[in-house]
């Protein structure tokens, strides 16, 4: 039998070959793959025991390639062969014991034999771990729309490629400014809904009864000012993802609606009695520590536990300041964008910039380099141009000591809004007393004005 696999040196076997072959590509940290036209794995070297879990070598034989390996690529079968060969594309291995990993991927069509009958051998594909290969890393975390480099990020991206097929609850939490809604939309783009809405609904930005007929919609006469039938994001979003962000600071009547829409699938406008299905799928996230407000009475534990099917932490930026390194120039490249002028930041600006604690998280950092850019002139980004408490990393740390600390109870029940109005109006709308009264810098106050669209 004459096959692509044959040994080259007289007197070996077959399996004498393979086994050369397996050392070869094992020795360079590679798993080799041998297809047929199915797709069906018909060897698998040792090295995927590595890379996947152990004995995986065995139990990959004659499965098909999809169960261990989640890539548009493979799902393209009738034009596979238009691809002379795919190299370094990025991919999920799923890895057989409900975990998943990063992979590079090499995909080599064999050549068609007069004997393709005897040994159905077609493709060869050959693994590696994405770890080793900073582009493909570059890669993936871009393809979730993520600038990172650190170990923390990365996992958090083999979390989301795990759970593309799942239509589970997520509950994101983190501080404010690490990027909740970034990874929601992540999961959302890369998910089996992705062609439906993303819509998302800021729990806190409303009050209860708005709040109320933003998710479930109304009726005509359910309340004064509803002059006419209007839909709720629940409705509005179909088959798609709704987001509901800053879910620890929902009312608590709001909360056991939400939890009958978890439980039941089902929901009703205001004003109405005709159920309506629920078929959006629910993430959220929150910067409220969220088992203490369950143990305060602020959180219903029933609707946290239908929430956090998924678990997904966004640590601070100031517990992985290595991606600082590739976030200022990303962020610098979208504020340069913005105003037309090209700007790189002086050799002694990340280094500083990371000694600051950054209690405002990324968001905070996007601020800094905007204030920055609009102090400076030329295309050098100076460190003197910075905000003056960003220089300072005593003030990130009160910050963040601050941030820490349990907020006074006449405030647990306050929107965001509310305690924003509320500073500015007692000290007569002037940003730094404010900012002081909250315990926070005044460009956090800043940033937070603008998203929340206080205009003063």
């Amino acid at each position: 039998m004459s096959s692509p696999l044959d040994p080259i040196v007289p007197g070996k076997t077959l399996k004498d070959g393979w086994a050369a072959i397996e050392l070869a590509f094992g020795s360079l940290g590679r798993a080799l793959l041998v297809l047929d036209g199915d797709l069906r794995i018909l060897r698998a070297s040792k090295t995927l025991n590595e890379l996947v879990c152990a004995s995986a070598t065995e139990k990959a034989l004659g499965r098909k390639i999809t169960d261990l390996i989640h890539s548009d690529f493979f799902e393209r079968v009738d034009d596979i062969e238009d691809f002379l060969v795919e190299e370094g594309r990025q991919a999920v291995m799923h890895c057989l014991d409900e975990s998943s990993r990063l992979v590079s991927m090499t995909f080599v069509p064999l050549p068609l034999s007069e004997n393709q009958e005897d040994f159905p051998a077609r493709y060869l594909l050959v693994l590696r771990p994405a770890e080793r290969d900073n582009r493909i890393l570059h890669h993936a975390l871009s393809g979730f729309g993520l600038v990172a480099r650190s170990e923390a990020i990365i996992r958090l991206v083999r979390l989301l490629s795990s759970i593309h097929n799942s239509d589970a609850t997520v509950l994101i939490t983190g501080e404010s400014g690490v990027g909740k809604e970034i990874f929601a939309r992540a999961i959302h783009d890369h998910s089996k809904r992705m062609d439906g809405p993303f819509v998302v609904v800021n729990c806190a930005a409303l009050p209860p009864d708005l709040l109320e007929s933003e998710l479930f919609g109304h009726i005509k006469g359910s309340f004064t000012g509803a002059t006419a039938d209007r839909i709720g994001r629940f409705e509005a979003a179909g088959e798609g993802t709704v987001f509901l962000d800053e879910i620890g600071d929902m009312p608590l009547q709001l909360q056991v609606k939400l939890l009958r829409v978890l439980q039941e699938r089902t929901f009703e406008r205001v004003g109405e009695t005709r159920t309506q299905p629920m078929r959006a799928r629910i993430l959220a996230a929150t910067n409220v520590d969220i088992g203490k407000a369950v143990a305060e009475g602020r959180f219903r534990e029933d609707l946290y536990y239908r929430l956090r099917v998924i678990p997904v932490h966004i640590p601070p930026l100031r517990e992985r300041l290595e991606d600082i390194d590739v976030l200022v120039p990303y962020l610098l490249s979208r504020v340069a964008a913005r105003e037309s002028r090209v700007v790189r930041a002086a050799p002694d600006v990340i280094p500083a910039l990371k000694r600051y604690p950054w209690p405002g998280n990324v968001r905070e950092l996007e601020n800094a380099l905007e204030y920055a850019f609009a102090m400076s002139e030329g295309t050098m980004l100076q460190l003197d141009a910075f905000p003056p408490e960003v220089l300072d990393p005593d003030q990130g740390r009160r910050e963040v000591a601050s941030h820490n600390q349990a907020r006074p109870a006449a405030a647990l029940g306050e929107s965001e809004m509310s305690r924003i109005l509320n500073a500015l109006e007692e000290n007569h709308w002037r940003r730094g007393p404010a900012a002081d009264a909250l315990g926070i810098s005044r460009t956090t106050l800043w940033r937070k004005m603008r998203e929340l669209g206080i205009d003063d």
